[in-house]
């Protein structure tokens, strides 16, 4: 079963529960896809996704008990994740904690902390 099928109200979430990776969700929503793009950068377009459904949570719940297009909206956000790593890549995203940090992190370890036992 892909996206575009129609569902009852309830099918799409469970059709969802089974799905493991970007590919399976890429091929789920019928999302063209190159996989060089999506093996280097998989988890960056998940947490994307996420992001995106994050920030679009209004929409989402306006699609509350219309799994037909609450799986438009999905295919809409999963599409502009894939798509922002295709144009560009991970470090200028910086979808994860790691790569939003500004600047060096320093830490100060006294010589005398090191030698108290």
């Amino acid at each position: 079963m892909n996206a575009e099928a129609k569902y009852e109200d309830g099918e799409l979430q469970d059709a969802m529960e089974e799905l493991s990776s970007a590919e399976d969700f890429l091929n789920f929503f019928d999302i063209p896809f190159d996989a060089s793009v999506v093996h280097v950068n998989r988890l960056h377009i998940m947490q994307r996704f996420h992001d995106y459904l994050s920030q679009n949570e209004e929409s989402v719940a306006q699609c509350e008990g219309n799994d037909n297009a609450l799986a438009a909206v999905y295919t809409a956000l999963l599409t502009r994740a894939y798509q922002d790593f295709v144009e560009s890549d991970a470090l200028t995203e910086k979808v994860f904690k790691v790569f939003k940090m500004q600047g060096p992190q320093t830490t100060f370890v006294s010589v005398d902390s090191l030698l108290q036992e």
